[in-house]
Protein backbone atom coordinates (compact mmCIF):
# COMPACT_ATOMS: atom_id res chain seq x y z
CA UNK A 1 0.00 0.00 0.00
CA UNK A 2 2.79 2.83 0.96
CA UNK A 3 4.48 1.53 -2.20
CA UNK A 4 1.67 3.33 -4.16
CA UNK A 5 1.88 6.65 -2.33
CA UNK A 6 4.34 7.82 -4.47
CA UNK A 7 1.42 7.46 -7.42
CA UNK A 8 -1.13 9.60 -5.36
CA UNK A 9 -1.88 13.07 -6.30
CA UNK A 10 -3.28 15.02 -3.50
CA UNK A 11 -4.60 18.67 -3.60
CA UNK A 12 -4.87 20.70 -0.66
CA UNK A 13 -7.24 23.87 -0.52
CA UNK A 14 -6.84 26.26 2.86
CA UNK A 15 -5.77 28.76 4.97
CA UNK A 16 -2.29 28.62 5.45
CA UNK A 17 -0.10 30.44 8.37
CA UNK A 18 3.42 30.42 9.16
CA UNK A 19 4.71 29.00 12.13
CA UNK A 20 7.27 31.32 14.05
CA UNK A 21 9.43 29.69 17.00
CA UNK A 22 11.62 31.35 19.29
CA UNK A 23 13.38 29.17 21.38
CA UNK A 24 15.00 30.36 24.42
CA UNK A 25 16.02 29.88 28.47
CA UNK A 26 14.08 31.48 31.29
CA UNK A 27 16.16 31.86 34.64
CA UNK A 28 14.16 34.89 35.99
CA UNK A 29 10.70 36.43 36.42
CA UNK A 30 10.56 40.14 35.16
CA UNK A 31 10.87 42.91 37.57
CA UNK A 32 8.18 45.17 35.43
CA UNK A 33 5.54 42.20 35.84
CA UNK A 34 4.93 38.72 37.23
CA UNK A 35 6.33 37.29 33.81
CA UNK A 36 9.30 35.13 32.57
CA UNK A 37 12.03 36.21 30.94
CA UNK A 38 12.92 34.81 27.57
CA UNK A 39 16.52 35.34 26.86
CA UNK A 40 15.87 33.91 22.71
CA UNK A 41 18.82 32.04 21.80
CA UNK A 42 17.31 30.21 18.19
CA UNK A 43 14.84 30.95 15.59
CA UNK A 44 12.61 28.60 13.68
CA UNK A 45 10.06 29.00 10.83
CA UNK A 46 7.61 26.11 10.28
CA UNK A 47 4.69 25.24 7.69
CA UNK A 48 1.20 25.74 9.51
CA UNK A 49 -2.26 25.14 8.80
CA UNK A 50 -3.52 23.89 5.54
CA UNK A 51 0.74 24.25 4.43
CA UNK A 52 1.65 21.62 7.36
CA UNK A 53 -1.67 19.24 5.83
CA UNK A 54 0.22 19.35 2.16
CA UNK A 55 3.58 19.06 4.30
CA UNK A 56 2.54 15.77 5.89
CA UNK A 57 1.26 14.67 2.61
CA UNK A 58 4.52 15.26 0.89
CA UNK A 59 6.47 13.60 3.63
CA UNK A 60 4.75 10.54 2.96
CA UNK A 61 5.74 10.43 -0.48
CA UNK A 62 2.59 11.80 -2.02
CA UNK A 63 2.43 14.72 -5.12
CA UNK A 64 0.83 17.67 -3.22
CA UNK A 65 -0.31 20.83 -4.69
CA UNK A 66 -1.58 23.27 -2.34
CA UNK A 67 -4.05 26.47 -3.01
CA UNK A 68 -4.18 29.21 -0.68
CA UNK A 69 -3.87 32.94 -0.11
CA UNK A 70 -1.11 34.94 1.59
CA UNK A 71 0.08 38.58 1.49
CA UNK A 72 2.84 40.44 -0.03
CA UNK A 73 5.58 40.25 2.99
CA UNK A 74 8.07 38.10 4.44
CA UNK A 75 6.24 35.78 5.83
CA UNK A 76 4.06 35.06 2.48
CA UNK A 77 8.22 34.46 0.95
CA UNK A 78 8.84 32.45 3.27
CA UNK A 79 5.83 30.31 3.48
CA UNK A 80 7.04 29.93 -0.54
CA UNK A 81 10.30 29.13 0.34
CA UNK A 82 9.41 26.42 2.54
CA UNK A 83 7.20 24.73 0.51
CA UNK A 84 9.39 25.28 -2.44
CA UNK A 85 12.00 23.26 -0.11
CA UNK A 86 9.01 20.58 1.03
CA UNK A 87 8.53 19.73 -3.09
CA UNK A 88 4.83 20.85 -2.78
CA UNK A 89 3.09 22.62 -5.92
CA UNK A 90 2.25 25.92 -4.17
CA UNK A 91 -0.46 28.09 -6.19
CA UNK A 92 0.15 30.64 -3.34
CA UNK A 93 -2.50 33.91 -4.57
CA UNK A 94 -1.00 37.31 -3.51
CA UNK A 95 -3.49 39.94 -1.54
CA UNK A 96 -2.20 42.48 -1.62
CA UNK A 97 -4.22 44.34 1.16
CA UNK A 98 -3.86 41.25 4.28
CA UNK A 99 -0.81 40.14 6.10
CA UNK A 100 0.06 36.46 5.87
CA UNK A 101 -1.42 34.73 8.92
CA UNK A 102 1.73 34.10 11.34
CA UNK A 103 1.53 32.22 14.97
CA UNK A 104 4.69 33.28 16.94
CA UNK A 105 5.13 30.67 19.64
CA UNK A 106 7.41 31.71 22.61
CA UNK A 107 9.67 28.17 23.98
CA UNK A 108 11.21 28.54 27.36
CA UNK A 109 12.35 25.08 28.82
CA UNK A 110 10.66 22.70 26.12
CA UNK A 111 7.59 24.49 27.37
CA UNK A 112 4.70 26.80 24.96
CA UNK A 113 5.09 30.35 26.97
CA UNK A 114 3.16 32.47 24.68
CA UNK A 115 1.51 32.63 21.30
CA UNK A 116 0.95 35.67 19.18
CA UNK A 117 -1.31 35.40 16.06
CA UNK A 118 -1.55 37.93 13.26
CA UNK A 119 -3.86 37.66 10.64
CA UNK A 120 -6.49 39.24 8.14
CA UNK A 121 -9.17 37.99 6.33
CA UNK A 122 -8.43 38.11 2.58
CA UNK A 123 -10.34 40.08 -0.34
CA UNK A 124 -13.64 38.94 -1.96
CA UNK A 125 -11.76 39.50 -5.76
CA UNK A 126 -8.63 37.14 -4.06
CA UNK A 127 -11.04 34.24 -3.10
CA UNK A 128 -12.93 34.71 -6.64
CA UNK A 129 -9.30 33.74 -8.20
CA UNK A 130 -8.46 31.33 -6.02
CA UNK A 131 -12.00 29.33 -6.93
CA UNK A 132 -10.97 30.31 -10.60
CA UNK A 133 -7.93 28.39 -10.04
CA UNK A 134 -9.27 25.04 -7.67
CA UNK A 135 -11.46 24.37 -10.98
CA UNK A 136 -8.11 23.97 -13.10
CA UNK A 137 -6.58 21.98 -10.36
CA UNK A 138 -9.70 19.79 -9.15
CA UNK A 139 -8.99 17.58 -12.56
CA UNK A 140 -5.22 16.51 -12.38
CA UNK A 141 -5.97 15.32 -8.28
CA UNK A 142 -6.69 12.34 -7.18
CA UNK A 143 -8.27 13.57 -3.80
CA UNK A 144 -8.94 16.82 -2.45
CA UNK A 145 -8.52 17.50 1.25
CA UNK A 146 -10.04 21.30 2.76
CA UNK A 147 -8.42 22.52 5.47
CA UNK A 148 -10.51 25.09 7.15
CA UNK A 149 -9.35 27.14 9.85
CA UNK A 150 -11.95 29.82 10.09
CA UNK A 151 -9.33 32.58 9.00
CA UNK A 152 -11.37 33.00 5.50
CA UNK A 153 -9.63 31.32 3.14
CA UNK A 154 -12.70 28.77 2.76
CA UNK A 155 -16.00 31.22 1.85
CA UNK A 156 -16.47 29.15 -1.25
CA UNK A 157 -16.10 25.88 0.24
CA UNK A 158 -19.79 24.55 -0.87
CA UNK A 159 -18.68 25.58 -4.21
CA UNK A 160 -15.13 24.05 -3.83
CA UNK A 161 -17.16 20.28 -2.49
CA UNK A 162 -19.71 20.84 -5.46
CA UNK A 163 -17.07 20.59 -8.26
CA UNK A 164 -14.87 17.95 -6.98
CA UNK A 165 -18.11 15.65 -6.37
CA UNK A 166 -18.73 16.43 -9.81
CA UNK A 167 -15.40 15.64 -10.79
CA UNK A 168 -16.03 12.24 -8.56
CA UNK A 169 -13.22 12.82 -6.09
CA UNK A 170 -13.30 12.41 -2.95
CA UNK A 171 -13.31 15.06 -0.94
CA UNK A 172 -12.03 15.40 3.17
CA UNK A 173 -12.81 18.08 5.28
CA UNK A 174 -11.16 19.19 8.45
CA UNK A 175 -14.30 20.98 10.20
CA UNK A 176 -14.19 24.69 12.17
CA UNK A 177 -17.15 26.36 14.00
CA UNK A 178 -20.55 25.10 14.11
CA UNK A 179 -22.03 25.79 10.98
CA UNK A 180 -21.39 22.66 9.13
CA UNK A 181 -23.98 22.81 6.34
CA UNK A 182 -21.41 24.66 4.25
CA UNK A 183 -19.28 21.08 4.14
CA UNK A 184 -22.46 19.18 2.74
CA UNK A 185 -21.78 16.59 -0.10
CA UNK A 186 -18.23 16.07 1.19
CA UNK A 187 -16.81 12.25 1.34
CA UNK A 188 -16.01 12.41 5.06
CA UNK A 189 -15.14 15.02 7.46
CA UNK A 190 -13.09 15.24 10.57
CA UNK A 191 -13.57 16.83 13.27
CA UNK A 192 -12.20 16.33 17.04
CA UNK A 193 -14.38 15.31 19.93
CA UNK A 194 -14.69 18.98 21.52
CA UNK A 195 -15.81 20.45 18.10
CA UNK A 196 -18.16 17.32 17.08
CA UNK A 197 -20.12 18.36 20.40
CA UNK A 198 -20.55 21.91 19.41
CA UNK A 199 -22.13 20.66 16.60
CA UNK A 200 -23.92 17.50 18.17
CA UNK A 201 -24.47 18.09 21.90
CA UNK A 202 -23.09 15.88 24.17
CA UNK A 203 -23.19 12.02 24.61
CA UNK A 204 -24.12 9.66 27.76
CA UNK A 205 -22.72 6.95 25.60
CA UNK A 206 -21.38 5.09 22.96
CA UNK A 207 -24.47 4.03 21.41
CA UNK A 208 -25.88 7.73 22.12
CA UNK A 209 -22.65 8.88 19.85
CA UNK A 210 -23.16 6.56 17.31
CA UNK A 211 -26.86 7.52 16.88
CA UNK A 212 -25.78 11.36 16.57
CA UNK A 213 -22.99 10.68 14.31
CA UNK A 214 -25.02 8.38 12.14
CA UNK A 215 -27.69 11.63 11.93
CA UNK A 216 -25.24 14.05 10.73
CA UNK A 217 -24.01 11.67 8.19
CA UNK A 218 -27.23 11.68 7.03
CA UNK A 219 -28.35 15.41 7.30
CA UNK A 220 -24.83 16.50 5.33
CA UNK A 221 -25.16 13.51 3.12
CA UNK A 222 -21.50 12.25 4.28
CA UNK A 223 -19.95 8.88 3.38
CA UNK A 224 -18.06 8.85 6.53
CA UNK A 225 -17.21 10.65 9.59
CA UNK A 226 -14.04 10.64 11.38
CA UNK A 227 -14.02 11.77 14.95
CA UNK A 228 -10.47 12.09 16.78
CA UNK A 229 -11.21 11.52 20.60
CA UNK A 230 -7.55 11.96 22.34
CA UNK A 231 -6.83 9.64 24.68
CA UNK A 232 -9.73 7.37 23.74
CA UNK A 233 -8.30 6.98 20.33
CA UNK A 234 -10.29 7.59 16.97
CA UNK A 235 -13.83 6.74 15.25
CA UNK A 236 -14.86 5.91 11.97
CA UNK A 237 -18.30 6.14 11.78
CA UNK A 238 -19.23 5.01 8.21
CA UNK A 239 -22.13 1.89 7.31
CA UNK A 240 -19.80 -0.02 9.59
CA UNK A 241 -18.42 1.78 12.87
CA UNK A 242 -14.43 1.23 12.97
CA UNK A 243 -12.07 2.08 16.15
CA UNK A 244 -9.02 2.56 17.05
CA UNK A 245 -7.43 3.06 20.36
CA UNK A 246 -4.98 5.72 21.20
CA UNK A 247 -1.37 4.39 20.77
CA UNK A 248 0.06 4.24 24.24
CA UNK A 249 2.88 6.88 23.92
CA UNK A 250 4.43 10.45 25.79
CA UNK A 251 2.12 13.25 24.49
CA UNK A 252 4.80 15.72 23.57
CA UNK A 253 2.71 18.21 21.97
CA UNK A 254 -0.85 17.76 19.97
CA UNK A 255 -0.11 21.31 17.67
CA UNK A 256 -1.05 19.83 13.99
CA UNK A 257 -1.81 16.30 15.11
CA UNK A 258 -4.99 16.65 13.25
CA UNK A 259 -3.39 17.62 10.09
CA UNK A 260 -1.10 14.83 9.84
CA UNK A 261 -4.48 12.44 10.90
CA UNK A 262 -6.51 14.32 7.68
CA UNK A 263 -3.09 14.14 5.54
CA UNK A 264 -2.45 10.25 6.33
CA UNK A 265 -6.24 9.65 5.49
CA UNK A 266 -6.25 10.82 2.32
CA UNK A 267 -3.43 9.12 1.24
CA UNK A 268 -4.24 6.08 2.14
CA UNK A 269 -7.26 6.23 0.71
CA UNK A 270 -6.19 7.19 -2.64
CA UNK A 271 -3.64 4.57 -2.86
CA UNK A 272 -6.81 2.33 -2.46
CA UNK A 273 -7.01 1.44 1.60
CA UNK A 274 -10.05 0.53 3.09
CA UNK A 275 -11.87 2.86 5.64
CA UNK A 276 -10.89 0.64 8.96
CA UNK A 277 -7.10 -0.02 7.09
CA UNK A 278 -6.91 4.08 6.25
CA UNK A 279 -7.78 4.96 10.19
CA UNK A 280 -5.23 2.32 11.37
CA UNK A 281 -2.12 3.94 9.43
CA UNK A 282 -3.83 7.48 10.28
CA UNK A 283 -4.06 6.40 14.30
CA UNK A 284 -0.46 5.34 13.98
CA UNK A 285 0.79 8.46 12.55
CA UNK A 286 -1.22 10.72 14.97
CA UNK A 287 0.71 8.50 17.48
CA UNK A 288 4.22 9.55 16.19
CA UNK A 289 3.85 13.48 15.48
CA UNK A 290 2.42 14.09 18.82
CA UNK A 291 5.31 12.86 20.21
CA UNK A 292 7.56 15.83 18.78
CA UNK A 293 7.17 19.73 19.53
CA UNK A 294 4.82 22.24 17.74
CA UNK A 295 3.98 21.46 13.87
CA UNK A 296 5.63 18.13 12.58
CA UNK A 297 5.74 15.45 10.68
CA UNK A 298 5.62 12.29 10.11
CA UNK A 299 8.05 10.31 7.62
CA UNK A 300 7.29 7.45 5.34
CA UNK A 301 10.68 5.50 6.63
CA UNK A 302 8.73 6.69 10.68
CA UNK A 303 5.33 5.09 9.40
CA UNK A 304 7.31 2.11 7.97
CA UNK A 305 8.93 1.21 10.94
CA UNK A 306 5.71 1.93 13.71
CA UNK A 307 3.50 -0.63 11.38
Amino acid sequence: MLEKVSQVRLLVVGDVMLDRYWFGDVSRISPEAPVPVVKVERQEERLGGAANVARNAASLGAVTALLSVVGDDDAGRSLSRLLEEGQIDAGLHVDDDIDTIVKLRVIGRQQQLLRIDFETPPSHEILQAKLADFERRVADADVVILSDYGKGGLTHISDMIRIARAADKPVLVDPKGDDWGKYAGATVITPNRSELKQVVGNWRNEEELVAKANRLRGELGLEALLVTRSEEGMTLFADEVHHQPAKAREVFDVSGAGDTVIATLAVMLAAGAAWDEAIRIANIAAGIVVGKLGTAVVTRQELLAAL
